[in-house]
């Protein structure tokens, strides 16, 4: 590891339920995670809104960021991120306008296009017509207003929220929300955990689009990938099974909880499913502490990331929380 320097290192969650896990478990499991990488020296700890899904334990989001936050200190803890599609602007406003009441200076809001569910489950949020994607640039700006000082004549004030101005970051895994970070001047996150495809034209349109404002000056990008770690690369290897099976199952149509690892991956999947997960996988860093901060600075080279942000879908807990202290022991986080 010497050597091999790395940018703020960051924590993306779901509260992965596990296969013979609860619920219970799963949230119990974050805050510990969080409170690990607080004394390791992560920078920030995100939790992202899905729903209807068996295997995640994150849907009320805001519930589980204060959760955290109240048994934290010091790491920033933030959306990776809401949905905004699914929700009133105005309720996200008092929900984080809360949040940072009682954490100031450690809530960040992330905001994604997607639903992030089925479309049932999409309408059932918001029982009204749902306006889908196509306001989202609107609900962002309409948001970020609530989060401000009061404006002449405003009328509709978030309390807690108004003065808060919680920051606001794009999460995207398309040139779409690259194009509006840029425009409106915002950090930007993209998801190339699971959506790789796009990253480096989407990082270059951000960069070269962007609008400075009151909230950012510069361009900031994060960029998440996975990474898995263990004492041994094999061991390494084996944990990550458990996400490849994940994602083998998505693609027939079966969700569920994240399952337990397996000995051989290749007995699980066809070779045409093998092609589409690696695909989706693609920036994914396993093996040792060594072999994944290798990866990882190639990444920050060819991206030139300010911040990763780092995902771990481990079946066990402890492997999980191994996985993360290794990464920084003996390095800079």
């Amino acid at each position: 590891m010497p050597g091999t320097q790395l940018p703020p290192l960051s924590i993306l969650d779901l509260a992965p339920i596990v296969e013979g896990g609860s619920a219970r478990e799963a949230v119990r499991n974050s805050l510990d995670l969080a409170q690990h990488a607080e004394r390791w020296g992560y920078n920030r700890f995100w939790l992202a809104e899905h729903h209807n899904s068996t295997g995640i334990a994150s849907a009320a989001t805001a519930v589980l960021i204060a959760h955290v936050a109240a048994g934290t200190g010091t790491i920033r803890v933030g959306a990776g991120g809401i949905m905004l599609p699914n929700h009133s602007p105005l309720v996200i406003a008092e929900q984080f306008g809360t949040l940072a009441e009682l954490h100031p200076g450690r809530i960040d809001l992330g905001l994604g296009r997607a639903p992030g569910t089925d479309v049932p489950t999409m309408l059932a949020l918001r029982r009204n017509d749902h306006p889908g994607s196509d306001t989202f640039p609107q609900d962002v700006l309409e948001l970020q207003m609530y989060l401000g000082d009061v404006q002449p004549g405003q009328t509709v004030r978030a309390i807690p929220g108004v003065g808060t101005k919680v920051p606001l970051w794009i999460l995207g895994s398309s040139l779409y929300g690259a194009q509006l970070a840029a425009a409106l001047g915002m950090p930007y996150a993209f998801a190339s955990h699971f959506a790789p495809g796009a990253l480096l034209p989407a990082v270059e349109i951000y960069r070269e689009r962007f609008e400075p404002s009151e909230q950012l000056s510069e361009p900031y990008t994060m960029v998440a990938a996975n990474a898995i770690v263990a004492d041994t690369e094999a061991e390494a290897r084996r944990l990550f099974t458990s996400s490849q099976q994940a994602f083998t199952n998505m693609m027939r149509g079966r969700r569920g909880r994240l399952p337990l690892p397996i000995d051989d991956i290749e007995a699980f999947w066809s070779p045409q499913e093998k092609a589409h997960v690696e695909q989706m996988l693609s920036r994914s860093y396993v093996g040792t502490a060594e072999q994944v901060r290798a990866g990882l600075a190639g990444l920050v080279a060819e991206t030139g990331a300010d911040e990763l942000i780092l995902a771990a879908a481990i079946h066990d807990h402890a492997s999980r929380l191994r996985s993360y202290e290794l990464l920084t022991d003996g390095g800079t986080a």
